[in-house]
């Protein structure tokens, strides 16, 4: 398979991802999320699909430039792209956790495990290919502020 064709399914199954996190998101954003308390820095309902989308796909080419390194070496990308596979189940889970299961705490745990395998991801993809890792520090800027925001909100409904 060639490079461009890799990076596409790689981004197609990101964007896959974040669109079957949005099915659980869906209802209870009109339902349960409205009635609880949010911080002051909360944004939006509606920066979040743009924000998201934008995410997964920058989060789809890096694991698929990454992908397009295997012959170079295989076992360094079979463990990167393990990495990787365990952060985009992670996302989705949080989403199962907060908004399908209105479970706070639980998710707020889930999203430091979920910040730290992202750290790590990038780090693994660094040595594989800097730029891939590159694309993945505003994914890891926007979880670390969803962190922040979900242990607020953890504590004002407490």
């Amino acid at each position: 398979m060639n490079s461009y064709l890799r990076i596409i399914y790689v981004v197609v199954i990101c964007l896959a991802v974040g669109y079957l996190s949005s099915l659980v998101t869906q209802s209870s954003v009109t339902t349960w999320y409205p009635t609880i308390e949010k911080p002051f820095f909360n944004p939006p309902n509606r920066l979040f699909a743009p924000v998201w989308t934008l995410l997964y796909i920058m989060m789809g080419i890096s694991g698929g430039m990454i992908w397009t390194a295997y012959e170079s070496d295989p076992e360094k990308v079979k463990k990167a792209m393990l990495f990787f596979t365990v952060q985009l189940l992670l996302n989705a889970l949080w989403s199962y956790l907060f908004f399908g299961l209105n479970n706070i705490l639980v998710a707020l745990i889930e999203i430091i495990l979920l910040a730290l395998i992202i750290y790590e991801t990038i780090h693994l993809f660094k040595e594989i290919k800097p730029k891939a890792a590159w694309l993945l520090i505003p994914y890891l800027a926007w979880v670390l502020f969803a962190t922040v925001l979900t242990a607020s909100i953890f504590w004002l409904n407490r």
